[in-house]
């Protein structure tokens, strides 16, 4: 797809000698203020760079592009600007708002170098970028394929919690999905270092020992540490340290990080809380109701969001399988324990690669029966 290119003046006319000048070089659309503009851009986006002149009626260039930074992040914003807001547009600069401003009148050989400036900029920062969500959504998956082979009662928790996530995201129109999603079904990876019984008890809401108890309240923490020395993944490690925290709020030692990092922590906290009460028997109105008692740690909008959430779409039914039928996807609809009555993998979990692999290898070695009971996506 042709890199696109958004003029923005409150004169046609000038954009009208914008689009007379420039449209053999680039594919050139135009809008007359900023809040036709950002209709186009919501419509027809997105777009590599946007230009805008600085004084409209309204909402003035810099105005207008701080907007699109906030809905467009990766698009490059520049500002034409008279000698008179030169003060304006440096400082507009300065805050980090405008990849470049440009000086009226613009000769065509200057406006079409910025442009081009801008689309190779543009071109980085978006290939970085995928490269970036592509590579750690890959070592992400590793890491959750790890966590259902070693605790699979965490693992269907943490599927549980990216399913809410994903939900309040989209409600909420947080930017870079990937890393809200990625820190919940991380959420739970600091679990791989407790007895199960320790686990379920602190899913449940069982009585235990206040050893037993502090080490369930830590493995937030512990998740933290396993993944905070991998590049990019710190806001991640951050977000999953703060979901048993009474108050979620940006610590004076924790790092600046821009974005919707704290407000993802939120969603994740209160993912986590709803999960544990339906987890312990509340019915979604009832787990809700609950939530809304709890004012002082989840704010009534988030909450409101959770009402309207959707079922899992897809129709399933229950058949009796050979292990070795077995395929990733399915869901188990019974306990699986070993000969000496262990539970290995508790009902209702997820099949996974690793888990899959777990399972083959003990039904070989006559560990586990060879048949069990699934739901099949029909």
């Amino acid at each position: 797809m042709a890199d696109k290119i958004l003029f923005v003046d409150d004169e046609p006319a000038v954009l009208d000698g914008y689009k007379r000048i420039l449209h053999k070089d680039f594919d050139l659309n135009t809008a007359t203020g900023g809040e036709q503009a950002l209709a186009e851009i919501h419509e027809h986006g997105p777009y590599s760079v946007v230009i805008s002149d600085m004084r409209m009626p309204g909402m003035n260039g810099a105005q207008f592009l701080a907007r699109v930074r906030q809905t467009a992040p990766d698009t490059i914003r520049m500002l034409l600007t008279g000698h008179a807001d030169l003060n304006a547009a440096m400082d507009a600069v300065n805050e980090g708002n405008i990849f470049r401003f440009l000086t009226k009148p613009c000769e065509k050989e200057v406006l079409g170098k910025a442009i081009t400036t801008g689309l190779v900029q543009y071109r980085l920062v978006t290939a970085e970028k995928e490269l970036l969500e592509n590579t750690l959504m890959g070592s992400i998956k590793v890491l959750t394929d790890v966590l259902a082979a070693a605790s699979p009662e965490a693992f269907g928790r943490s599927k549980r919690i990216a399913r809410y996530v994903r939900h309040l995201v989209t409600k909420f129109g947080l930017g870079s999905p990937w890393r809200f999603e990625a820190a919940a079904m991380l959420s739970q990876l600091g679990c791989v270092t407790l007895d199960p019984d320790v686990v379920q008890a602190g899913y449940m809401g069982k009585s235990a020992s206040p050893e037993d108890a502090a080490r369930f309240a830590a493995h937030p923490e512990v998740a933290r540490n396993l993944l905070v020395n991998i590049p990019r993944l710190e806001p991640i490690a951050w977000m999953i340290s703060q979901q048993l925290i009474k108050e979620v709020a940006q610590k004076p030692d924790a790092p600046a990080w821009t974005g919707d990092i704290l407000p993802g922590a939120r969603m994740l906290k209160l993912a986590v809380a709803f999960d544990s009460l339906r987890t312990r028997g509340k019915s979604d109105k009832d787990a809700i109701a609950e939530l809304h008692c709890r004012h002082d740690e989840f704010e009534k909008e988030l909450i409101n969001a959770l009402e309207n959430m959707k079922p899992d779409g897809i129709e399933m039914e229950v058949r009796k399988l050979a292990v070795s039928k077995l395929t990733t996807g399915m869901i188990l609809h019974q306990e699986i324990r070993n000969r000496n009555g262990m539970l290995v993998v508790p009902n209702g979990q997820e099949i996974t690669y690793a888990l899959l692999t777990k399972l083959e290898n003990f039904a070989e070695a006559g560990k586990i029966d060879k048949e069990v009971m699934a739901l099949v996506p029909v």
